[in-house]
């Protein structure tokens, strides 16, 4: 072999083995680049599983955290919250027969943070757009302050939050709170009362409510969410709004300083209906302060004038110390200690005790007392009642007042009502127990049964006096004072009372304080009705007395009510032969 022949063999070689060995590296490089890849596909997959984890994950999260609200209660801090979130507040009060007289609702009271407040003078400027009778210069005060909490405006209406909320303004809130709503306004203010603007009771039956117990629960925080049994008084609302209505009539028409009545269950010393004119709205109770607020027929003293000549003749009766059929002699006035007693309807001759009580004779009743006696007089009005402070639901109870001795003058001109003054409400109370057999029943303003009645009753005239007072009182409505009370169809009768009142320590003719004294039906009398009109300047026909004045209440409310209180009238043989007719 030539030695180019060798040489190109070797050199064929020799690219043989440098192509071997330039193959090695290229599959290694290959081999390395598919390892490379799925180690990127391998990440990749678990970098995306990862991201599908990470999102399922979030949205479990959200998932459970939206599952967790929804059965969660909810948690407003600017809007009126349910019910069953607010804290206990008041029972509502209803009349016997259901009626709603007084109720909680739900309201939002106005605050602020000032120091989240950004600029207090255009908060002040937004707000008063909203509330436009807002004291600027108190609000900015507040505003501008370095606490931490103010209110604002209590009790707000859902229109004022609405708007309010729409202004934006930073630092300013709502709390949920309670008002008292009293659906018939003024119509029973005095007997259901009103709250203050913490929804406490400050009067009447509101008052008592928290009297038993409630304010207290409350000041310990001990109080429930849970619903309370409301409270249902034995008024009727029917009754109520009748002598609410008559009674600011009377007022207003008579001219009057002031009026009241009020109807009672003789048998069970239940208040059906109550009013003292002037009054208040106890939705708005501080606009009656001045004149409205005082419960006269409970709060206030009077002297009851003639009608207290029933209590005399009854304690005269009691005694055996006269008969019906007695007489006295009243032709001349008495004289006694520089006074003179005489007669305003003077007959000048004896009178029986029947005429005494109808022609109300101030001689004839003097003549009767001097009989009975002057401890026997105390005893009996003790008694009846009428010289010790009332019992009853109402905190607002005035004590009687009376002369701290009792001389002869003291007692004559207390036999006819001058000398001892006493809230017209217990008037009424002894008044039931001279027709209903003799036992005086503390008012109630709350239900009462006749069996619960006849527990606390307690005898205090003799059944025969009882019998002989519903006498008098009918005699004297057919012939006498009361007959203008005698409704057609209703046996009314009752005992009139026309007391002069005091001025500068004496007695003023020209200014009276009138009552009158009622019971129906007389055969067996369940009802007594009292009302009174204080310095009346006119009256029915002109007059100013209480025939006049006071009467004209009892008769319109015993008309509009006898028939809701079950009363069926009675006519007589003539009205059942003209039914009969029909």
């Amino acid at each position: 072999m030539s030695f180019l022949s060798r040489m190109m063999l070797l050199k064929s070689k020799a690219h043989l083995s440098a192509d071997v060995r330039r193959a090695g590296p290229s599959r290694n490089r290959s081999r390395a680049a598919d390892n490379a890849a799925k180690r990127k596909a391998d990440m990749a997959r678990r970098r995306v599983g990862l991201l599908m984890f990470g999102f399922a994950a979030v949205y479990i999260v959200i998932g459970g955290r939206l599952m967790q609200y929804g059965y969660a209660h909810p948690e407003n801090t600017s809007s009126i919250i349910p019910p069953d979130r607010l804290m206990a507040a008041r029972p509502d009060i209803l009349d016997r027969n259901g009626q709603v007289l007084a109720t909680d609702i739900r309201t939002v009271s106005l605050f602020a943070e000032p120091h989240k407040i950004v600029d207090a003078d255009e908060a002040v400027e937004k707000l008063a757009t909203v509330l436009p009778d807002v004291d600027a210069r108190d609000m900015y005060r507040k505003l501008s302050s370095k606490s931490h909490f103010q209110w604002l405006r209590r009790q707000l209406t859902p229109k004022q939050q609405s708007q309010i909320l729409a202004l934006g303004i930073p630092g300013i809130g709502f709390r949920p709170e309670i008002r008292r709503f009293y659906p018939g306004g003024s119509t029973a203010a005095h007997i259901v009362g009103f709250v203050n603007i913490d929804n406490r009771g400050m009067a009447g039956m509101e008052k008592y409510i928290d009297n038993q117990g409630l304010a207290e629960l409350a000041d310990l925080g001990m109080t429930s969410n849970a619903r309370l049994e409301p409270v249902k008084l034995s008024i009727d609302l029917r009754v109520q709004n009748i002598v609410h209505d008559v009674v600011a009539a009377a007022q207003v028409n008579f001219k009057g300083k002031s009026a009241g009545a009020v109807v009672l269950d003789a048998e069970t010393g239940e208040v059906l209906g109550m009013a003292s004119y002037p009054d208040f709205d106890p939705n708005s109770p501080e606009q009656g302060a001045k004149d409205g607020w005082l419960n006269r027929m409970s709060n206030g003293t009077f002297e009851m004038g003639s009608t207290f000549k029933s209590f005399t003749l009854a304690m005269g009766l009691d005694t055996g110390r006269i008969k019906l059929t007695d007489s006295f002699d009243a032709r001349y006035p008495i004289k006694i200690g520089g006074f003179t007693i005489k007669d305003f309807h003077g007959q000048s001759r004896f009178l029986t005790v029947p005429d005494i009580f109808k022609y109300s004779s101030n001689i004839g009743t003097a003549k009767i007392i001097d009989v009975v006696g002057i401890p026997e007089q105390k005893e009996y009005l003790t008694r009846l009642g009428l010289l010790t402070k009332m019992k009853t639901e109402l905190p607002e109870v005035k004590m009687p007042s009376q002369p701290r001795e009792w001389k002869k003058i003291n007692s004559i001109t207390i036999s006819f009502g001058h000398g001892v003054a006493t809230t017209p409400l217990q008037t009424a109370v002894a008044g039931a127990a001279l027709v209903n057999g003799g036992r005086l029943i503390e008012p109630t303003f709350l239900p009462r049964t006749l069996e619960q009645a006849d527990e606390v009753a307690e005898a205090v005239l003799k059944p025969t006096t009882s019998a002989d007072m519903r006498y008098l009182f009918d005699y004297n409505g057919k012939f006498g004072s009361g007959r203008g009370a005698r409704i057609p169809g209703f046996d009314v009768g009752g005992k009139t009372g026309t007391a002069d009142k005091v001025v500068n320590g004496r007695y003023d003719s020209k200014l009276n304080f009138n009552a009158f004294l009622g019971a129906f039906p007389m055969g067996k009398p369940r009802y007594v009705v009292l009302s009174f009109i204080d310095e009346p300047l006119t009256g029915e026909q002109g007059g100013t007395i209480s025939a006049y004045t006071a009467l004209p209440i009892v008769r319109d409310i015993i008309r509009r009510t006898a028939p809701i209180l079950g009363v069926e009238p009675d006519f007589g043989s003539l009205g059942k032969d003209m039914l009969v007719s029909y």
